[in-house]
C-alpha cells in the first residue's frame, strides 16, 4: 500500500508515458502545478501529447517547458495569456487548442471522474464554443425555455497533481488556491501521480479534511518546490 517513490524520474518510469498520451496537469497559472513531474516528463522526450491544464504556465516554467521542446501537440485550456511560446506556436499552426470556458472545464473534469460521459450547460450557447455540438431546449429555474449545450467529459490516461500533504496511502490535502483543479483531475485519469511538499505518517491527516482519498492515487513523490510567481505586482 505504500505508494511513495523516490523521485519524479522514478515516477515517470512507473507511469510510462507514451507518445500521443492525454495527460491532465493540475494548476492555476503557476500555483499548484506538479513542477517536478513536468521537468521529468520533459526529460522523458515523449511527444505529441494532449495536455489538459487550465493554462500553459510561462515560457520558462511549468508546461511552457514542454512547449519549448515541442512535446505538446494539443492543449485543452481555459486561458493562454501569459505564454508567448504558446501564442507563437498556435499562430504558426504548430499547436492545436481546444478552448473551454473555465466552469465548463472544471465540470468536464468532474464528469470524467464521476463516469458521466456528457452533460448540458447554457455556457457557450451562441458562441464559437458551440460549433459542432448538440444543443437542446430545457426549462430553466424560472420554468422558461432555454437553450443548453452538450459538453463531454474529459478523461486522461495520466494525471499529475500537486498537493501540500500526503500520507503513504496517497490521501491528499491541498493548500489554499493550490487546490484549484487538482482534486477533479485526480479522479479523471487511469493513473494518478501526486507531487507533495510533505509526507506524514499514516493516521496523521485529519480524515475530515482529506480532499483526495488515496484510492484515486497510484504514486507519490516528495519534492522541493520553487513556487515561482507568474507576475509580481508591487506598489
Amino acid at each position: 500500500m505504500n505508494k511513495v517513490l523516490t523521485s519524479a524520474t522514478e515516477a515517470i518510469a512507473k507511469i510510462e508515458p507514451h507518445d500521443g498520451d492525454t495527460i491532465l496537469l493540475g494548476g492555476f497559472g503557476l500555483c499548484g502545478i506538479p513542477e517536478n513531474l513536468i521537468l521529468a516528463l520533459r526529460d522523458s522526450r515523449v511527444k505529441n501529447l494532449t495536455c489538459v491544464s487550465n493554462n500553459a504556465g510561462v515560457d520558462d516554467w511549468g508546461l511552457g517547458l514542454l512547449l519549448q521542446t515541442r512535446q505538446i501537440k494539443k492543449m485543452i485550456s481555459t486561458y493562454v495569456g501569459e505564454n508567448a511560446t504558446f501564442e507563437r506556436q498556435y499562430l504558426d499552426g504548430e499547436l492545436e487548442i481546444e478552448f473551454v470556458p473555465q466552469g465548463t472545464f472544471a465540470e468536464r473534469l468532474r464528469a470524467g471522474g464521476a463516469g458521466i460521459p456528457a452533460f448540458y450547460t447554457p455556457t457557450g450557447v451562441g458562441t464559437p464554443i458551440a460549433e459542432g455540438k448538440e444543443t437542446k431546449i430545457f426549462l430553466d429555474q424560472s420554468n422558461e425555455e432555454r437553450e443548453y449545450l452538450m459538453e463531454r467529459w474529459i478523461r486522461g490516461r495520466i494525471a499529475m497533481v500537486a498537493a501540500w500533504k500526503a500520507d503513504p496511502y496517497g490521501n491528499l490535502i491541498y493548500r489554499k488556491t493550490a487546490r484549484n483543479f487538482n482534486p477533479m483531475m485526480a479522479t479523471a485519469a487511469d493513473i494518478v501521480v501526486a507531487e507533495v511538499e510533505e509526507l506524514v505518517e499514516l493516521g496523521a491527516l485529519d480524515q475530515e479534511n482529506v480532499h483526495t482519498p488515496g484510492i484515486f492515487v497510484d504514486y507519490i513523490i516528495v519534492a522541493p518546490r520553487e513556487k515561482r510567481i507568474e507576475r509580481r505586482t508591487v506598489r
